[in-house]
């Protein structure tokens, strides 16, 4: 497994609250992870969702305050909520997890690598209005 990217965020509230909403990822949830779709099969923490004809493996962790999104092929995201002194940081990450056929990744991930920042900053921002706090995304 390969990072292809990380993005920081923070949100002004507590942990918990952030992982909340955040965690809330099943179709028609509070999270703005949540998917559109339907649920295929699975239920509590892992699920596979449905979505525009691919399937999605959904697993929360709820004691590490993550979510992970799996596609069929090459994606993985992982968007994890730490403590922060102004709040929560919010952490998302994308991997490369195909095997073989290294050299069509770079090709393939284009468009979900450069749309991931402006999607970013939308969930984070959807975070503070929800949690009624400042919001922001981490620049480096």
């Amino acid at each position: 497994m390969t990072e292809l990217l990380e993005l920081r965020g923070v949100v002004e509230a507590a942990p918990d609250a952030v992982a909340e909403i955040l965690l809330d990822v099943r179709p028609g949830g509070r999270s703005p992870l949540a998917t559109g779709g339907m649920v295929e099969s699975g239920d509590g923490s892992e699920f596979v969702v449905t979505l525009g004809g691919s399937r999605l493996t959904v697993t929360v962790d709820q004691a590490a305050r993550s979510v992970a999104m799996q596609g069929e092929w090459w994606y993985r995201g992982v968007t994890t909520v730490q403590p922060d002194p102004r709040g929560a940081q919010v952490i998302y990450q994308v991997f490369n997890v195909a095997k073989g056929n290294g050299w069509a990744i770079r090709f393939l991930s284009r468009g979900p690598i450069n749309a991931a920042p402006a999607t970013f900053l939308a969930q984070i921002e959807e975070l503070g209005r929800q949690l009624h706090c400042a919001a922001w995304v981490v620049e480096d």
